[in-house]
């Protein structure tokens, strides 16, 4: 019969989740002592990495990614981690230990109080009755996970694995979940007299829509409607392809901004994502008046703060690709011209600067790659100059909380190990993930981090001088991070010219698709 601990093992490998992305301790000693060869286990250095690098895992593989973390002060450094995965949408099954279960009314050394530590950031959380119920918890979890594309906790005592299994013929959970994917047709046939109705439409895209079939399904749409497409200002990941002609950007992340960039279009559809995510706080409404919002989304939480007319909850594939069957063609439709954006790069002669970095990484990356940001300070300028060519090509924190970018391109190394990937980061960015470097070295992941180095929080220092005022903090131009990542075993490489800036991308670049090894530059750029 054995254990509950080889239950478990055995729901894993039926899950196909045996990879455990973690920084254990004395509480999970008895599940990971003696682990089976099959399983494959991944330290990071903390608890932010060991979420944000499963995170990045399960995106990338578009399944759930399993997470195993300590009591209370291993499951409370994650609650940022966990909160950012939640809003990206990824989905995890996160394992934390807990006292045993047999003096746990005692209030132990190591006990916790768990079930309330990460507030409604999880999509479920639970403490099995017993120690026989776990492998079933976890099950469910798995499928609460990807019903709810987020973060399931499952609560395990440590006393439990060791427990003899139940013998049944299978756990308390269904073996296989499926949702419907066909569009209501009566809800389609609604859908299409709005958008034929509509003198103007305009597409808005989320990170939802960031599949082939949906990129598919919306370029059809657009062709449909003479439509032009924007991404919505706040999306993690791309949600159409950024060189395409009818492509017109990325919407302002100020209400004004959105209201003027929109203010020609009677009808907005916003495909996958919100209406609307937006950054500091402006008066007024999103759009003006005159101008409806239909929103297309397979998430509850996207669907209910949603500011909209029309909210279609379900699958945004079918729902879309119904669509571009039912809208009727518009006549003299509109040329449109892929943007022209080398206005943006400055020229050569001056010092290196962060536009000169994006142009350069992007004009040799192939399309097939996934570029991950998190440089604040410069993040339009990267958004203008480093266009999503592909699905996945994108990716960023959707939450706002810093440490996601380092650790996640190398979860998303270890699902696509043959795909270029490469993480964009501002120096005060890097330094809250800069740990994952480690587990990148040590389990040969061949990511390329290249952190624009500033010497300072220059986005900060920027609101702060928006505020009418001299920040308090002081610059830190004296931290190296290539010295740091030196000291967690990866490989590092000083940039300071344009020449070798050049130099250097020729020759890391074309090796990305097979790399094994990381490999951080450091950047020098003005700020």
């Amino acid at each position: 019969m054995g254990t509950v601990r080889d239950q478990l093992f055995e729901t894993l490998r039926h899950l196909e989740m045996t990879t455990i992305f973690a920084n254990p301790g004395s509480t999970e000693v008895a599940l990971l002592t003696d682990l089976p060869d099959d399983l494959d286990f991944v330290l990071a250095l903390h608890e932010n990495s060991v979420v944000a690098m499963a995170a990045g895992h399960a995106l990338a593989a578009d399944r759930p990614s399993l997470v195993l973390l300590h009591t209370t002060a291993g499951f409370g450094n994650a609650v940022g981690a966990i909160a950012t995965a939640r809003t990206n949408h990824a989905p995890l099954v996160i394992l934390v230990g807990q006292q045993d279960r047999r003096h746990i009314a005692s209030e132990p050394f190591l006990a916790g109080h768990l079930d309330g530590l990460a507030g409604d950031y999880p999509v479920s959380i639970r403490t099995p009755a017993c120690a026989q119920a776990i492998p079933g918890a976890v099950q469910r979890a798995y499928h609460e996970a990807v019903l709810g594309r987020g973060p399931a906790v499952v609560i395990v005592p440590m006393g439990d694995w060791d427990e003899p299994a139940e013998e049944q013929a299978r756990p308390a959970a269904p073996t296989v979940v499926r949702r419907s994917q066909a569009a209501d047709p009566v809800l389609g046939a609604e859908l299409s007299a709005r958008l034929d109705a509509a003198r103007h439409p305009a597409i808005v895209v989320g990170p939802e829509a960031d599949s082939p079939e949906a990129w598919r399904a919306i370029a059809a749409l657009a062709d449909r409607l003479d439509a032009p497409v924007w991404q919505e200002s706040s999306a993690s990941q791309a949600g159409f392809a950024h060189d395409h002609p009818r492509f017109r950007g990325h919407l302002p992340p100020l209400r004004p901004g959105l209201r003027k960039t929109l203010a020609d279009h009677d009808l907005v559809l916003v495909v996958g994502g919100p209406a609307f995510r937006q950054g500091t706080y402006r008066p007024g409404p999103f759009v003006e008046p005159g101008t409806d919002v239909v929103v297309v989304t397979g998430f509850d939480d996207v669907a209910t703060y949603s500011a909209a007319d029309l909210v279609v909850l379900g699958d945004v594939v079918a729902v879309v690709a119904d669509l571009a069957e039912r809208v009727a063609p518009r006549a003299d439709a509109t040329a449109f011209e892929p943007r022209d954006l080398t206005h943006l790069v400055p020229a050569t002669d001056g010092p290196l600067r962060a536009e000169h970095v994006y142009a350069a990484v992007a004009a040799r990356l192939p399309a097939e790659s996934t570029v991950l940001e998190e440089s604040p300070s410069t993040r339009s300028k990267l958004l203008e100059l480093m266009p999503a060519r592909a699905p996945f090509g994108f990716l960023t924190i959707a939450q706002g909380g810093l440490g996601f970018a380092i650790p996640a391109a190398t979860g998303v190394k270890m699902a696509r190990a043959d795909r270029p990937v490469v993480a964009m980061v501002g120096d005060g960015a890097s330094l809250y993930g800069i740990q994952a470097l480690w587990s990148a070295a040590h389990y040969r992941v061949g990511t390329l981090y290249v952190i624009l180095n500033n010497g300072g929080y220059a986005v900060m220092d920027r609101l702060a001088a928006d505020h009418g005022g001299k920040p308090p903090w002081p610059g830190f131009g004296e931290i190296d991070p290539g010295l740091l990542a030196q000291g967690f075993g990866c490989a590092s490489i000083r940039v300071e010219s344009h020449e070798q800036l050049l130099a250097v991308l020729d020759e890391v670049v074309p090796t990305l698709g097979e790399r094994r090894e990381p490999l951080l530059l450091d950047v020098r750029v003005e700020s």
